[in-house]
């Protein structure tokens, strides 16, 4: 047990998985104790769902919670290599209940991988992020190699040969590499978003938060709206650049 509180109500749990990783459960008793189930709560990706009955002990509740541990070893694993041999861009801190990684793969251009937490080792969801002279390639070979999918190998390996790259990992790369500033505000991080508008010009690249860049179009004469877009030129090259106008609800909508 890692704490109680003074009225005996709340308890913390510490829970160890077959992998050595930590983990928390959370008990909140509820006034009929123990005929009322208690309110359980843990760092996890699914709902934490436990049987109770007014004769369940604490530690019956804690072999449940092992239990619901070992189902997600595999998901953990597989989000543990990413961590260890890429950069990670988002999220910043990941907790254990996150499923999704932004991986960086070179300057201004990521993928976003979700992964199930049930099916861990299944092709997850991806979405290649950067200018569209960098991410197109990688996209059709995402289409093209996604047969090749080996669940017996890890997520990792998968991603590799089907995007036929190799990611920067902390061995071979600084992360400063990655933390390209927005060329708008000259900051890495605007609340919980990085700058991933990215100008499609080769010569240009230059990345800025999609908040800052629609503040940018919406205050010059000759950006034009058509439905959720903005078009306009790029700060930097005077190259066309398009915004999505949702971006603005990340300022506050000004």
């Amino acid at each position: 047990m890692l704490f109680i509180d003074m009225d005996f109500q709340t308890l913390k749990l510490r829970a160890e998985d077959s992998s050595g990783r930590q983990h928390v459960l959370t008990v909140k008793l509820k006034s009929k104790h123990p005929a009322e189930a208690p309110d359980c709560s843990a760092d996890l990706p699914i709902p934490l769902t436990i049987t109770w009955t007014p004769q369940s002990t604490l530690e019956q509740l804690h072999s449940q919670f092992l239990l619901v541990l070992e189902s997600l070893t595999d998901f953990w694993d597989v989000l543990d290599e990413i961590d260890r041999k890429t950069w990670v861009l988002e999220p910043e801190r990941p907790s254990r209940f996150d499923t999704m990684r932004r991986i960086a793969i070179g300057n201004n251009f990521s993928i976003k991988v979700e992964v199930d937490p049930r099916h861990p080792k299944m092709l997850p969801e991806c979405c290649l992020l950067g200018a569209d002279h960098v991410v197109t390639p990688l996209r059709n070979k995402l289409n093209a190699n996604m047969h090749m999918w080996n669940p017996d190998s890890s997520v990792l390996n998968n991603l590799r040969d089907v995007l036929e790259i190799e990611f920067p990992s902390p061995a071979t790369h600084e992360k400063s590499s990655f933390n390209v500033e927005c060329g708008i505000c000259y900051s890495y991080r605007l609340e919980d978003a990085i700058p991933d508008q990215v100008c499609n010009d080769p010569r240009c690249g230059q990345p800025f938060h999609q908040a800052c860049l629609y503040e940018w179009l919406r205050a010059l004469p000759s950006s034009r709206q058509s439905f959720n877009l903005v078009f306009g030129e790029c700060p930097y090259c005077n190259k066309p650049i398009t915004v999505k106008m949702a971006a603005q609800r990340s300022l506050g909508a000004a």
